[in-house]
């Protein structure tokens, strides 16, 4: 009786060990699931960057590093040598190369170069060459001068900013007339409005091709920019969604008040929906910036209006063995969105995550 009191009080005692032990292991395990996930999705980026970074001939160079590097050298006699990892004695020691031999080869320490030089027996082609980090800067430089960066920037830029500029100021006031204003068969247009989501772009191309050729806008910035201006089905229902969280009251107020109700969206509706509508900024925003279809439809034979996108697209299949080139040009690209998204991060996830909530 008393052995048995003894294991079941000793049981007891393990239990919440276990328990423990067992979150433990299932956080770990999903901590891991996470990074491992995580690394996959940046992993092209990390890419990107060390490739950014790379010398000229370091992809092609056998035994050459991911990270950026550059083989180590060192004089002898006024004259640079690479060094190579040469086993001696059961060691490795870093060597210079400074007579290559078929089955021996002589190296100099590059601490002491006049110590006595040492004679290694083997072929040196089998060692492994040292290197050094050595990040080229030159690679960007050299891509911002042939592309003629600053002009693409700018072109880029400014239909990001003209286009986000319209889709932004049309779809509030289309969610805005959704949201507050009842009029005969509002929900069916909304209805219909949201139903052109499914439609198709390729459906809408030619079209819309059709007709900006007719009016003389192809070679110009206007079928980049006007077609925002008659809101978006995305957008609208995003504000439309926050503008209902905001009581009626704040409306009625200012109705008392004496405000219109432009003066109503102006200085109560839109103050009040910063978040959503720095979100609607941004998914446009990134949208203008990245668009690569309809710039080469409309601008193929103006290169000095082209954006970075079609700029970028020229620029691989001219230096497509360059890939360190390329990756310097796409990486200063990424630049813009990159730190315009940090600088707007926290009110651009408040909009997301309220504009999501069913209302």
């Amino acid at each position: 009786m008393a052995a048995t009191t003894q294991n079941l009080r000793s049981f007891s005692d393990r239990g919440p060990i276990a328990r423990s032990y067992r979150r433990y292991l299932g956080r770990a395990s999903l901590t891991m699931f996470a990074l491992i996930i995580v690394s996959a999705y940046l992993l092209p980026l990390v890419y990107m960057v060390t490739t950014a970074f790379q010398q000229p001939a370091q992809s092609s160079t056998p035994g050459a590093p991911v990270w950026p590097a550059a083989p180590l050298t060192a004089t002898y006699q006024g004259e640079a040598f690479p060094i190579y990892v040469v086993p001696i004695d059961g060691t490795t020691r870093n060597l210079m190369l400074v007579e290559k031999g078929r089955e021996e080869s002589t190296f100099v320490d590059p601490a002491d170069a006049s110590a006595t030089p040492i004679v290694w027996q083997g072929r040196w082609r089998t060692l492994e060459q040292a290197w050094t980090f050595a990040p080229e800067i030159a690679n960007f430089t050299t891509a911002w001068a042939q592309l003629n960066f600053p002009r693409l920037l700018f072109n880029t830029a400014a239909i990001a900013v003209l286009s986000t500029l319209a889709a932004v100021i049309s779809s509030a006031l289309v969610a805005y007339g959704f949201a507050r204003f009842r009029f005969p068969g509002r929900n069916v247009l909304f209805i219909v409005l949201i139903a052109t989501i499914i439609l198709p772009f390729q459906v809408t191309l030619l079209p819309t091709y059709v007709i900006f050729t007719k009016l003389g806008w192809t070679g110009t910035w206007l079928p980049l920019i006007v077609p925002h201006l008659f809101a978006n089905a995305y957008n609208v229902f995003l504000l439309r969604q926050y503008f209902l969280s905001i009581p009626r009251d704040l409306d009625e107020a200012a109705m008392i008040d004496g405000a219109s109700p432009f003066r109503v969206l102006r200085s109560v509706i839109l103050p009040l929906s910063v978040p959503a509508i720095v979100a609607v900024t941004l998914f446009h925003f990134f949208f203008a910036w990245n668009d690569f279809f309809v710039p080469l439809l409309y601008l193929a034979a103006k290169p000095d209006i082209q954006p970075l996108s079609i700029a970028i697209q020229h620029y691989n299949a001219l230096y497509s063995t360059q890939p360190t080139l390329i990756q310097a040009a796409s990486l200063m690209t990424m630049a813009v969105p990159v730190v315009v998204f940090f600088l707007a991060q926290r009110a651009f996830m408040r909009g997301v995550v309220i504009t999501g909530v069913e209302k």
